[in-house]
C-alpha cells in the first residue's frame, strides 16, 4: 500500500516540476520578446532603408524575437556599445575587432565573391596623375573612419613602410566617416585621394556608376578579413548569439535571406576563427609601433 508520505512526497514533486516549466516557460517568453539589439557601422550602405527594413524582418523571423537596428556615425562609438554590452552583436570592421580581441568574439563573417575577404582600394581622381601612393605626396586624401581597416590602417600601414605618417606625408587629410562619402570625396574634387573599402566601391559601382566614373583605383590591398559580425566575448557561447549565427549562415537558404543577400551582394555568411584577421592586427602593430 503506498504511504501518506509516499503520496505527498508526489504531488510536491509534481508541483514542483509544474513550478519549474511555468517558470522556464515565463523566462523563454520574457527573452522571445526582449529585442535583439543589433548594430551597423557605415561598412553597410546604411542609407539602404529598403535593405534595412528587409534585413531587420528577416532577422527577426529567423531569431525569433524582435530586432532592434542600431546605427551610429563612427566605428569608435559602435565599437564601445558593443564592447560594453550595450548591443547584443555589430557589423564592426577588422580593425576594431583585432584592437579588442580580448573582448569581442567572432558571431559570422560575410562571403563575398566566394571568400570571406575583401581589399582596401586607394582610389584617386580619374584626371590624376599617380600610379602609387609614393605618387600622392603632398595631396589632399580622404579617410573613411579612425578605426576602419580599409579607410584607414591600411594606407597608414603602407605609409609606416616608407617611414611616413599620414600627417606627415599628405597636405591634408579628414575623415568622412563613411566609405560612401570617401567616393564622392573623390569625385567632387574635394580630395585628390582616398581610402574606401574594396567591396563598397564595387557595389557603388553598380548601384551609382556616375559616383564611381570620375574615380579610378591606384592601388589595391592584398585580401583581408572581410568586417565580420561580432559580440562580446562574454556573450558568445549565449542562445541569442547562437541564433542568429544560425540566422545568418542559413541566409542562402532562405527565400528571403537570399533576397537581402541579393541587397548586399553577398554570398551568404560563414563561421571563421580570429586568425583570419591577423594580416590586420600585423597592420595594426606596424601602425602603432610606428606612433600612428
Amino acid at each position: 500500500m503506498t504511504s501518506v508520505y509516499t503520496d505527498r512526497r508526489r504531488v510536491l514533486l509534481g508541483l514542483g516540476s509544474a513550478a519549474g516549466l511555468a517558470s522556464w516557460g515565463a523566462r523563454r517568453a520574457r527573452a522571445a520578446s526582449t529585442p535583439l539589439r543589433f548594430a551597423l557601422t557605415p561598412v553597410l550602405l546604411t542609407s539602404d532603408l529598403v535593405m534595412l527594413e528587409e534585413l531587420k524582418a528577416y532577422l527577426a523571423r529567423a531569431t525569433e524575437r524582435p530586432v532592434q537596428l542600431v546605427t551610429r556615425r563612427t566605428y569608435q562609438e559602435i565599437t564601445a556599445l558593443l564592447v560594453t554590452r550595450q548591443v547584443d552583436a555589430a557589423w564592426i570592421c577588422g580593425y576594431p575587432f583585432v584592437a579588442f580581441r580580448e573582448e569581442l568574439a567572432l558571431v559570422a563573417v560575410p562571403v563575398w565573391k566566394g571568400q570571406p575577404l575583401y581589399q582596401s582600394y586607394l582610389i584617386g581622381r580619374m584626371d590624376l596623375k599617380a600610379d602609387s601612393l609614393a605618387d600622392l605626396a603632398g595631396t589632399v586624401h580622404a579617410f573613411s573612419d579612425p578605426d576602419s581597416n580599409s579607410g584607414y590602417l591600411v594606407t597608414s600601414a603602407a605609409l609606416a613602410e616608407m617611414g611616413r605618417s599620414p600627417s606627415r606625408f599628405f597636405r591634408q587629410f579628414f575623415y568622412t566617416y563613411g566609405h560612401r562619402n570617401v567616393v564622392r570625396a573623390v569625385s567632387s574634387g574635394l580630395a585628390a585621394s582616398g581610402s574606401v573599402d574594396g567591396y563598397v566601391y564595387e557595389v557603388l559601382r553598380e548601384a551609382e556608376p556616375e559616383l564611381v566614373a570620375r574615380t579610378r583605383i591606384i592601388r589595391k590591398s592584398e585580401l583581408l578579413g572581410f568586417p565580420p559580425i561580432a559580440c562580446a566575448a562574454a556573450d558568445a557561447a549565449s542562445a541569442a548569439i547562437s541564433r542568429l549565427r544560425e540566422a545568418l549562415v542559413n541566409m542562402p537558404g532562405d527565400i528571403d535571406g537570399r533576397r537581402v543577400l541579393g541587397m548586399l551582394r553577398l554570398d551568404g555568411f560563414s563561421v571563421e576563427k580570429p586568425e583570419l584577421f591577423d594580416g590586420i592586427a600585423a597592420k595594426m602593430k606596424l601602425v602603432r609601433g610606428a606612433g600612428e
